[in-house]
């Protein structure tokens, strides 16, 4: 994965987990953090121990292109579209903080309609699950 031009698209969490990846591994053409690049190295690692606890890693480019065919009729920006992708809202209180102005620009089940979708298209995150599997056996 290259960047061709940096202002020509956002990537979403699953696009720099995937390449991020790449870097560390030293697959896909992409060159690993050498000895002299010692905060690249850092940084590549801190963040995929981020990404990895977010439902970006059990996302799929499959899953991700069927949730934005899903949400082109809500009329939301791209912005909003991938802040949707990335923070998978559960409520409609973090729609309203995604989405400007959405009191004026979706109704009630239009909201209840998009939680509906976020829920049955993108995949909850496995650490989640697994932390609230944690919980309830305590």
């Amino acid at each position: 994965m290259e960047v061709v031009d940096a202002r020509a698209a956002i990537l979403s969490n699953l696009e720099v987990y995937s390449l991020l990846q790449d870097i560390q591994s030293g697959s896909n053409g992409q060159k690993k953090p050498s000895r002299t690049q010692p905060h690249l190295a850092t940084i590549t690692y801190s963040t995929l121990k981020y990404l990895e606890n977010t439902p970006c890693k059990d996302q799929s480019a499959e899953i991700v292109q069927k949730f934005m065919k899903a949400v082109e009729s809500f009329n939301l920006t791209k912005a909003e579209k991938l802040q949707l992708l990335n923070q998978r809202p559960t409520s409609a209180v973090e729609i309203q903080l995604i989405i400007e102005e959405s009191e004026e620009r979706l109704t009630e089940d239009q909201i209840e309609q998009l939680l509906d979708l976020v829920a049955s298209t993108l995949p909850e995150s496995s650490a989640a699950e697994s932390e609230s599997m944690q919980t309830e056996s305590s």
